[in-house]
C-alpha cells in the first residue's frame, strides 16, 4: 500500500459517517492483540481545547523525560500529523505502513470501522509499537461511546470543559453533553475537570464519586498577573512564573489545566518538576488556535467553529485589538449555532468573508454571507476558497488592519496555502 493509497483507504471508510459504539474498534484492537492494553494513557475529552491541552502536556512530558506519544482529530496540516511522537507528526512511510496493517486487519471484518475508529485503534499500536512511556489520546466526539473510549485504566482522564457542541449525537443539554464526556471516567483512576458549567460540574463529579475516581477541578485561587500580549501570555501560579507563546485568552485555562494535571502526576509517581513544565508551556507548538501566520498585515487562524469557540475568539480579538475593525474570514459546518455569529462578531468587522470548508458537512459560503448581511455587516461569499481568501487578505492589506479567519480546521491547510502564494 502506498501513501496515497492509504489515504484513500481511509477517505473510503469516512463515507459511513460518524457511528457511535464501541463495538467495531473492539474488535480491530482484539484482531491488532489488545495494544490499549500495554500503553499507559492520558484520556482527554471537552468540548474546546482538547488539542491544545494535548499539545501542552505532550511538550511538558518531554520535557520531563518521557516518551510521549500524541492523538488528536481532526488533522491540521496533513493526515499524518494526527499521530506525535514527543509532538512530531510520523512519516509518510510510518503512516503507511500502519495504516496498512490495519486495513488487512479491518478486511477480515464482518462490519468494517469507520475512519476514526481505524485511525484511533491504530494509534494505540502506534504508541505500543514505538515505546511510548505515556500517550495523550484526544477524543474525536462524546466520551463514552467514542472509539478512543478503550482503556480500563487510564492513568489519568481529563475533561477541559462542557458546552454545547455535536448536539444531534450527544443531547441538547449541558447535563446530558456532561453524561456523554463523564463517560471517559474510569473506577479508580483519578479524573481532572477544567470547566466553569455548574451543571456540567455536578454531572461530572456525581459520575466520579460513583466510581470511586479521585476528583480535581479548576482553581484559580493561586493564579496572578496575567498578561496577554502578541507574542504570548505571562502568568504566575503559585509565585511561580509561566510563559506560553500560544495567543488566545483561552489558553489560560488550557495551561492552568496542565499544570494542575502535572501536580496529579506527580502524585502518581511521575517525575514532573516546575522546570519541566515551566519549559514545556514554553516550548509549545499548535497549529490553528489564534495562531499568527503573519503579522504584516496581521493574519490569525482560529478554529473557533461552535458558540463557545466564536465567544473566546471574539474576547480574544478584542483583547489584542481592541476597538479595531478587523476583516474575518468564515467558514463553517451546517450542524453548528451559526445564525448567533453576526451578534458574537459583528462588532468587531469591517467586512466579512464567508467561503465554504473541504467537507460534505460545510455550509454553503452564500448562506453564512447572509446571515451577517441581515444584520448589515458587509459581506459577500465566494464560492472557491482560495479565492475568498485571496480577496480577505487583499482587503486587509489595502487598509492596514488584521484579517482573523475563523472556523472549521478542514480550511486551515488550503488557507496556508493560499496565503504562501501572496
Amino acid at each position: 500500500m502506498t501513501y496515497n493509497e492509504a489515504k484513500e483507504y481511509l477517505k473510503a471508510a469516512s463515507a459511513k459517517g460518524s457511528i457511535l459504539g464501541l463495538e467495531r474498534v473492539v474488535e480491530l484492537l482484539h484482531l491488532m492483540g489488545d495494544p490499549q492494553e500495554k500503553v499507559k494513557v492520558i484520556h482527554v475529552a471537552g468540548t474546546n481545547g482538547k488539542g491544545s491541552f494535548g499539545a501542552m502536556m505532550t511538550s511538558v512530558l518531554r520535557e520531563a523525560g518521557y516518551k510521549t506519544g500524541g492523538f488528536s482529530s481532526p488533522a491540521i496540516t496533513d493526515i499524518t500529523d494526527s499521530y506525535r511522537i514527543n509532538g512530531t507528526e510520523i512519516s509518510h512511510e510510518k503512516f503507511t505502513e500502519l495504516i496498512g496493517w490495519a486495513a488487512e486487519l479491518c478486511e477480515k471484518m464482518d462490519e468494517k470501522p469507520t475512519e476514526f475508529e481505524i485511525m484511533a485503534a491504530a494509534a494505540y499500536e502506534l504508541f505500543y509499537r514505538e515505546g511510548c512511556d505515556i500517550a495523550v489520546i484526544e477524543c474525536g466526539m462524546g466520551g463514552d461511546t467514542d472509539a478512543t473510549n478503550v482503556v480500563n485504566k487510564p492513568v489519568l482522564s481529563v475533561i477541559t470543559n462542557v458546552q454545547s457542541d455535536h448536539c444531534k449525537f450527544l443531547g441538547n443539554t449541558i447535563a446530558e453533553i456532561a453524561a456523554h464526556k463523564a463517560g471517559i471516567i474510569k473506577e479508580g483512576c483519578p479524573v481532572f475537570f477544567g470547566g466553569d458549567d455548574a451543571e456540567a460540574f455536578e454531572v461530572v463529579s456525581a459520575k466520579a464519586r460513583e466510581v470511586g475516581a479521585p476528583f480535581r477541578f479548576m482553581d484559580y485561587s493561586d493564579v496572578s498577573g496575567v498578561r496577554f500580549s502578541l507574542d504570548g501570555m505571562e502568568f504566575d501560579y503559585k509565585d511561580k512564573l509561566y510563559k506560553v507563546p500560544l495567543l488566545g485568552v483561552y489558553q489560560l485555562n488550557n495551561a492552568l489545566n496542565v499544570i494542575f494535571c502535572s501536580e496529579i502526576l506527580t502524585k502518581k509517581g511521575y517525575n514532573i518538576d516546575y522546570g519541566d513544565i515551566r519549559r514545556g508551556l514554553a516550548k509549545t507548538e499548535w497549529h490553528g488556535r489564534f495562531e499568527m501566520l503573519r503579522r504584516e498585515p496581521y493574519v490569525i487562524f482560529d478554529g473557533a467553529h461552535n458558540p463557545d469557540g466564536i465567544r473566546f475568539a471574539s474576547e480574544s480579538i478584542e483583547r489584542y485589538f481592541g476597538r479595531k475593525k478587523v476583516a474575518m474570514l468564515i467558514g463553517v459546518m451546517a450542524d453548528k449555532d451559526y445564525r448567533l455569529y453576526s451578534e458574537m462578531l459583528g462588532n468587531h468587522a469591517a467586512k466579512v468573508f464567508t467561503v465554504k470548508p473541504d467537507n460534505p458537512r460545510a455550509l454553503d459560503s452564500a448562506s453564512l454571507a447572509k446571515v451577517f448581511s441581515e444584520k448589515n455587516i458587509s459581506a459577500e461569499s465566494f464560492d472557491v476558497l482560495a479565492d475568498g481568501v485571496k480577496s480577505a487578505y487583499e482587503y486587509a492589506k489595502s487598509r492596514n488592519i488584521p484579517l482573523i479567519a475563523l472556523g472549521s480546521l478542514y480550511m486551515y491547510r488550503e488557507f496556508n496555502e493560499v496565503l504562501r502564494s501572496l
